[in-house]
């Protein structure tokens, strides 16, 4: 490590980035977190290129991007040879796969409100909504 730079814990880590410790050990566990530094005593030694990677991940996240699209992302910018054309593409392909989501997710309002449309909330056991969830 350089020493102009900071070590972390990886509960200082997990603090400075919003990520949940189990997390970042997931994240190691899933190739997506490079491997830390070891102090003697055999603690993980984190530093700020951690802390911006695990943003990275953090924020594509967020953004519904799979383990595995991430890989993928981390994989370009690992190797240095990546184009913004190829980062393009990747992002396209889960933009499509957003929207085809977001499309089954309407379909899914509109069944949902057409059953409780059907459903006066009476107390009696007879219910519409059950009966259309076993009819289907």
């Amino acid at each position: 490590m350089n020493s102009g730079e900071t070590s972390l814990s990886r509960g200082t880590l997990a603090r400075h980035s919003g990520v949940n410790s189990e997390t970042i050990r997931y994240y190691e566990n899933k190739g997506l977190m490079p491997d830390p530094q070891r102090s003697a005593g055999g603690h993980r030694i984190y530093d700020q290129s951690h802390l911006k990677r695990l943003s990275f991940i953090r924020r594509t996240r967020a953004l519904g991007f799979t383990i595995r699209e991430i890989h993928n992302l981390l994989d370009l910018v690992d190797s240095e040879e990546y184009t913004c054309a190829d980062v393009r593409d990747r992002t396209i392909v889960h933009l499509r796969d957003v929207e085809q989501k977001l499309r089954d997710l309407q379909k899914m309002k509109r069944t949902l409100d057409s059953m409780v449309s059907k459903c006066d909330g009476g107390l009696v056991p007879e219910c519409p909504i059950i009966d259309a969830l076993f009819d289907a």
